[in-house]
């Protein structure tokens, strides 16, 4: 699968599947959660993978400011991912961690959609290599 294909369809299945977590979550659907996590997770990993084999086809540097600035966001956001898996563990020993579960979570679903926006802004920033 060419990156052009690869990346936005991983990247929009990822932001598909989060979807599907904050919903099983909300509905206290702890199977189908868990299974969605990791299924977002899968999803990410595989996201990322395209996402460097398509940087691969662009001057990223070309692009300016926004290239270091998303570079380092994604990275961040990427670590992130593990506030709301190690505070859904928490909730499963005290249910009163959900508070910040749910808080880390709809932090890394924002930093989710900020770095899908600041990485859309640098490669049509960039130039294409030939």
């Amino acid at each position: 699968m060419s990156p052009q294909i690869g990346f936005p369809f991983f990247l929009l299945l990822t932001v598909l599947v989060l979807i599907g977590v904050a919903w099983s979550g909300f509905a206290r659907r702890r199977p189908l959660h868990f299974t969605l996590v990791a299924a977002a997770l899968a999803s990410l990993a595989m996201a990322i993978v395209f996402a460097k084999r398509l940087g691969g086809l662009y001057d990223l540097e070309s692009a300016g400011w926004i290239t270091p600035f998303h570079l380092g966001l994604a990275k961040f956001t990427t670590a992130c991912y593990l506030l709301p898996l190690l505070t859904g563990i928490a909730t499963l020993r005290r249910p009163r961690a959900i508070v910040w579960h749910r808080r880390s979570a709809f932090l890394v679903l924002g930093l989710t959609l900020l770095s899908t926006a600041t990485g859309a802004w640098m490669l049509l920033a960039s130039t294409r290599l030939p």
